[in-house]
This record gives structure tokens, C-alpha cells and sequence, in this order.
């Protein structure tokens, strides 16, 4: 059957992937964008079947946010699987900013990566718990080694890991099971930068496969925590990293 899906920042990069692959399983997908409505169309324009619809909403905005899921279950006609994937990367060394950019740093990346994706999910839940549903964060593996340069960004991850526990067994009596993927660098616009540097070599040699991953990598594995055989991995963390970083 069919189900309905909502994948945040889908407009580019993992988001996109994962769009495309459950749109691939004939499931209809609401494309969440914050700010690229040309990007976000030419996603919707590319999936197969239909039934899909596009959706906006700055994720720091919680009136926005509730707007946002309202109009993805109704263009949708339901919402069986919400992937908190939306997030927000900025650089910001302790020792390299003022105080006032440490602060606007941690406001911002929190607002979107942690917080926005709490109201998502309780506006979503509002839907699901009458039907049950999968809900699937991404989070990353700098929640576990650190992120020197993005430490609000480590710790926004951080918070989405606990988070998603939480919810896996508050929503469990539902038939809502929740997990989370951590994925290393991803073949993305947003690691580009990384990759293209002097320290691209380094990045690849982190992993023993000498690369990093393919987005279509981290959709196979968020569709599988979507699906009706994965209940059992409700609050699990599943690391995507090609073992660059074990614990």
C-alpha cells in the first residue's frame, strides 16, 4: 500500500535521495524545502508516480512548522512516515568567533536541527497516533566524535539521537516506532567544501573503503527503518560512516 511521506529539507543532498527512493516504492512524498522553491520543484518534478506535493516552512518557526505538516498530510491525504532530515551547518571555532556569533551559532543550528525537528514530529504525531506511522531522524556521526569546528552542530545531533529514543518509546503503544541514522560525510553540497579542500584526501582516508558515502547510501537505509519489518528497531542508532569512526 501506499503511504504517505514527509521528508524535511528535501530539496538537495540526502533529502533529495530519500524523496526519490520512496517515491521509487510509489509512496507520495511532500517535499519540505525552507528557502529554494526552484530546487524543491525540480525534486517534485523528477519523482515517479504521483500524488506528491511540495511544502515550506523555515523549521526555527514553530507556527510555520505546524502550518507546514498540515499541508503536507493534507496534500497528501494522510502521513504514515515523517524523516527529519532538515539541518542548518554553520563554522564556529570557540576560538575563532566573537561572542556574539557563538551565540547567533547556537540559537540558529539548535532552532532547526534539534528543536525544529521536535515540533515536526509532535505536529506529525498528532496525525499518527490514531494509525500508527514510522518516524526516521538523520543525525550524524559528529554526535559521537566531536565536531571542533560546528560544536552546536555535534551537539544538535546529539540531542536528535536522545530525542528519537525518547519518542521510540513514548510512541511505541501508538504503533509508531522511530530510529535514527548517523551517517559520516556524505557525497552532498553541504560537505562539498570538505571534499573539494586540501583535507578531501584526508575525509576519504577516514573510512578503510577510502571514500565517503553516496546519498543513495543513506536513502537504502532510512527506507528500511521506514518499513512495516523494521518495528523492531525502534531506537536504534544505525552508523553510516564506512567505519571511520566505531564505538
Amino acid at each position: 500500500m501506499a503511504r504517505a511521506v514527509l521528508v524535511t529539507g528535501a530539496s538537495r543532498g540526502i533529502g533529495r535521495a530519500v524523496a526519490q527512493a520512496f517515491a521509487e516504492l510509489g509512496d507520495r512524498v511532500a517535499v519540505h524545502h525552507r528557502g529554494s522553491p526552484g530546487l524543491a520543484d525540480e525534486v517534485l518534478a523528477g519523482l515517479p508516480g504521483s500524488g506528491h506535493v511540495v511544502v515550506q516552512a523555515d523549521l526555527a518557526d514553530a507556527g510555520a512548522v505546524r502550518q507546514m505538516v498540515g499541508q503536507a498530510h493534507d496534500g497528501l491525504g494522510g502521513l504514515d512516515v515523517l524523516v527529519n532530515n532538515a539541518g542548518i551547518f554553520v563554522p564556529h571555532p570557540v576560538t575563532e568567533v566573537s561572542y556574539e556569533q557563538w551565540q547567533d551559532a547556537w540559537r540558529e543550528i539548535l532552532a532547526v536541527n534539534l528543536t525544529g525537528a521536535a515540533n515536526v514530529t509532535w505536529c506529525a504525531v498528532q496525525y499518527m497516533k490514531a494509525t500508527g506511522g514510522r518516524i526516521v531522524n538523520v543525525t550524524s556521526r559528529g554526535a559521537y566524535r566531536g565536531e571542533p569546528r560546528h560544536p552546536a552542530y555535534g551537539a544538535s545531533k546529539a540531542g536528535l539521537n536522545s530525542f528519537g529514543q525518547s519518542m521510540a518509546r513514548a510512541l511505541a503503544p501508538f504503533g509508531i516506532a522511530v530510529a535514527s541514522v548517523a551517517p559520516g560525510f556524505v557525497e552532498t553540497a553541504m560537505a562539498r567544501p570538505d571534499l573539494d579542500s586540501a583535507r578531501g584526501e584526508e575525509i576519504r582516508a577516514q573510512s578503510p573503503f577510502n571514500r565517503v558515502a553516496t546519498t543513495g547510501e543513506i536513502a537504502a537505509a532510512v527506507v528500511y527503518l521506514a518499513s512495516e519489518q523494521a518495528e523492531w528497531a525502534s531506537g536504534a542508532v544505525l552508523d553510516l560512516n564506512g567505519a571511520s569512526y566505531l564505538r
